[in-house]
C-alpha cells in the first residue's frame, strides 16, 4: 500500500483520479435510473428495455468515435460538447412527457453524446508519472471504479423509490455537469495535447493487443452483467440481499486490483487472472443462497479489476500516443457490447431455466474469455520491466510474432 500512497502524492494523481470518477459516476445511475423512470411512465419493462438498449447502441457507436475526436478539436472541445449534449438529452427525458420512439430517441441521443472520460483520463495517465508507477496507476483506476458500481444503483434506487423519478434523473443530470466541469478544468487537459491520427478510424483494432483487449473485455464485462442479472433474479429482483451480494462482488474486485497492482505484467497475467473470475463463476453454480454465492463471488471478483489492469496496460504499451484515445475508445465500445449481450442472453436463460441459467451463461463467458487469452498469448505483450507508455509518434509500433 506504501506504493499507492506514494502514487497519490504525485502531483495531480490524486485530483484527476477522484474528477473522473465524479465524473463518470453516472454512469453507474443512468441505467438503473431510466429504466425506472420509463417504466413508471410508461407501466412496461419492455419499452423501458428499448430505451436502455437505444442508449446503449449510441454509446456503442460513440465510444471510438468521440474519443477520435478528441485528437483532431482537443479534449476539452469534444468534452464539453458532448457533455453539454448529453445532459440536456437526459434532462429532456426526465422532465418531457413523450411518446415511447421519443424516449428512445433521447436514449440513443445521451448514448451517442456520452463524454468520453475514460478514454480521456487514460491517455492523460502516462504523461503523469514515471514508468515505475504507470502499471500501479492503471490497476489503482480499475479498482477505484468499483466505487461506482457500489454506491451508484444504491443511491439511485434510494431517490427513485423514497423521492420519485424525475428526481433520480435531474440528479444525474446535476453529477454529471458538476463532476464533467471538474475534470474538464483539470490542469492535465490543457497540459496534454493529443496528436491527430494518421490512420482511418479502425485501423488500431489491426494490432493484435487491441483487438484482443476488445474482445476479452466483451467476454469480462460480459460475464460480469450476467452474473448481475442471475443476482437480481436469485433474489427476486434486487432485494436486501442481492444488493449485498453485488456489493461484495464490487470488493472483491477493489481488493484484488490493490493487492495485484504492483505485480509485473507478462504474456501470461491476463489468463491467469481470468482464470480467476473463472473459477469463481463456474462454482456459483453450484447452489443458490446468499452465502455461497456471496462467497463464490468474491473469489470472482478478486480477478477482475487485474484484468482490467492488463487490458489498459497492453492497449497503452502497443500503440502511438495518437492511437491511444481511439483505442480506449474500442475497448470501451466492446464492453458496452458485452454488458448488453451478457443481460440479453441471462435474461433468456433466466425466463427458460430460472436464474441458475444466468451463472451458467457468465461461467461460459470468462471460461471463453480464459481460453482466448491462453490461445493468443504470443500477442500479449511482455511488460516486465518495460514501461507501458504509448509509443511517440515518431517512432514505429513494433509488430507482434506471429
Amino acid at each position: 500500500m506504501a506504493g499507492y500512497r506514494d502514487l497519490l502524492r504525485t502531483r495531480g494523481v490524486a485530483r484527476i483520479i477522484t474528477a473522473q470518477l465524479v465524473a463518470r459516476f453516472p454512469a453507474g445511475m443512468l441505467s438503473l435510473a431510466v429504466l425506472l423512470h420509463v417504466e413508471h411512465v410508461t407501466g412496461s419493462y419492455g419499452s423501458a428495455g428499448l430505451v436502455l438498449a437505444a442508449t446503449s447502441i449510441g454509446q456503442a457507436v460513440a465510444g471510438p468515435v468521440t474519443s477520435r475526436w478528441m485528437g483532431i478539436w482537443g479534449m476539452r472541445r469534444v468534452l464539453t460538447l458532448t457533455l453539454l449534449v448529453c445532459a440536456g438529452s437526459v434532462t429532456t427525458l426526465g422532465l418531457v412527457p413523450l411518446p415511447l420512439p421519443g424516449y428512445m430517441l433521447l436514449g440513443l441521443l445521451a448514448g451517442l453524446s456520452s463524454p468520453p472520460v475514460q478514454a480521456a483520463v487514460r491517455t492523460i495517465y502516462p504523461k503523469m508519472v514515471n514508468s515505475r508507477q504507470l502499471t500501479p496507476l492503471f490497476s489503482l483506476d480499475a479498482s477505484a471504479q468499483e466505487i461506482i458500481w457500489v454506491i451508484a444503483p444504491v443511491v439511485t434506487t434510494f431517490v427513485a423509490l423514497q423521492v420519485g423519478t424525475v428526481q433520480a434523473i435531474m440528479l444525474i443530470v446535476v453529477i454529471m455537469l458538476a463532476g464533467g466541469a471538474w475534470f474538464i478544468s483539470s490542469p492535465e487537459l490543457g497540459r496534454v495535447r493529443i496528436p491527430r491520427s494518421r490512420g482511418g478510424i479502425g485501423k488500431v483494432l489491426t494490432k493484435p493487443p487491441v483487438l484482443l483487449a476488445t474482445v476479452i473485455g466483451f467476454l469480462l464485462i460480459g460475464g460480469c452483467a450476467a452474473v448481475e442479472a442471475g443476482v437480481v433474479a436469485t433474489f427476486d429482483e434486487g432485494g436486501l440481499e442481492a444488493g449485498l451480494v453485488l456489493a461484495v462482488f464490487s470488493l472483491g474486485s477493489l481488493a484484488g486490483g490493490l493487492s495485484m497492482g504492483h505485480l509485473p505484467i507478462g504474456p501470461w497475467a491476463m489468463a491467469r487472472r481470468l482464470a480467476v473470475v473463472a473459477v469463481g463463476m463456474t462454482l456459483a453454480t453450484l447452489a443458490l443462497n446468499v452465502w455461497w454465492i456471496g462467497g463464490t463471488l468474491l473469489l470472482a471478483g478478486i480477478g477482475i479489476a487485474p484484468a482490467l489492469a492488463v487490458l489498459f496496460a497492453i492497449v497503452s504499451a502497443s500503440v502511438k500516443f495518437s492511437e491511444t484515445a481511439e483505442s480506449y475508445g474500442w475497448v470501451g465500445t466492446g464492453q458496452l457490447i458485452g454488458a448488453a449481450t451478457g443481460s440479453a442472453v441471462a435474461g433468456f436463460l433466466i425466463d427458460g431455466a430460472g436464474p441458475g441459467g444466468a451463472f451458467w451463461a457468465a461461467a461460459a463467458f470468462l471460461i471463453v474469455g480464459t481460453i482466448v487469452a491462453v490461445t493468443c498469448v504470443r500477442w500479449f505483450p511482455d511488460l516486465r520491466g518495460r514501461d507501458p507508455s504509448p509509443i511517440p509518434d515518431t517512432e514505429p509500433v513494433p509488430v507482434a510474432s506471429p
